[in-house]
């Protein structure tokens, strides 16, 4: 495992952060790390990456346990934080050779170009960080993550603040930087999670309550919707009456029906069809959005 978090908690004062998670993640995976505002996230994130301590539990990277004085563990992980700290004041050529020193990165001018050609940022190179635009400040930050060639990379809302072109731009980099490493990242756009995440890890008040395939949180949270289309006359009042129902809408020729709980409408509505000497012409589940599945397991509406 390249991530293995067991049993974290942290505390601030009194009040608990995290409490008791864990999780891990595989060689080569990109895990979307979600949760809402103040579940927790970009705790973990930072308990992960050594950059603050834990109040108990372990956390391990490629196997070396993290603190925050691990030097060891900081070579081999890759961080871009929510609020992506950068020396405005420096150039971004020179920001870029500043942060690959430290990592003691060879052929430093070689590898600044690539990174600068991988982020798109050839036409911003020669300014200050300070001029640039939101978008290609996130940019910069992600090269300076990803300059020393990290085997794991943390990504604290990556692509925020860039535009939709941008977007597609950095989630295909995120994407192929992940066909090679590990990657965890955290954001609120959830076409962003379907797009380019293998898994879902999901936190609620510092806990976590989800930890599978975005497909398969789809198919099996929470309520479940059905289009129907039946073989001669059927009332919306003799769908409402059935007792796992909880909406029906009328669409084109046929009904969106959706339940009131975890149940398997298919089976409820051949029920229903063969009680009412109904012949079913077209039955189809529809696919939950990660959006509502995300809104059900962190009491959203």
């Amino acid at each position: 495992m390249s991530i293995e978090v067991k049993n974290l908690f942290k505390y601030y004062g009194e009040q608990a952060a995290v409490k008791d998670i864990s999780f891990n993640v595989k060689s080569g995976e990109i895990v979307g790390f979600l949760g809402p505002n103040g579940a927790g996230k970009s705790t973990t994130m930072k308990i992960i990456t050594g950059y603050i301590p834990s109040s108990a539990g372990e956390v391990k990277v490629c196997g070396l346990p993290v603190s925050v004085d691990s030097l060891d563990t900081r070579k081999l992980i890759g961080y871009l934080p929510e609020n992506n700290p950068l020396y405005l004041d420096m150039y971004v050529k020179e920001y870029l050779t500043f942060v690959g020193n430290i990592y003691k990165v060879p052929n430093i001018k070689d590898r600044v170009a690539e990174m600068i050609k991988s982020v798109g940022l050839e036409v911003e190179q020669d300014k200050k960080i300070g001029m640039l635009s939101k978008g290609y400040r996130q940019r910069v930050g992600l090269a300076q993550a990803i300059i020393h060639d990290p085997q794991v990379l943390i990504l604290d809302e990556p692509t925020s603040g860039l535009d939709p072109n941008q977007l597609v731009e950095i989630r295909n980099l995120i994407k192929e930087i992940g066909k090679e490493k590990t990657v965890m990242l955290s954001t609120h756009i959830m076409q962003e999670v379907e797009a380019i995440c293998d898994r879902v890890v999901i936190i609620n008040r510092g806990e976590i309550v989800a930890d599978d395939k975005a497909s398969q949180l789809q198919s099996t949270i929470g309520s479940q919707t059905v289009y129907v289309e039946f073989e001669g006359t059927v009332s919306r009042g003799q769908l409402q009456k059935i007792n796992s129902v909880s909406k029906v809408e009328k669409i084109e020729a046929g009904w969106l029906v959706e339940s009131k709980e975890d149940v398997d409408l298919r089976k409820v509505l051949a029920q229903f069809a063969q009680q009412n000497n109904l012949l079913i012409l077209t039955l189809k589940k529809e696919e939950k959005s990660l959006e509502n599945v995300f809104k059900s397991l962190t009491g959203g509406k």
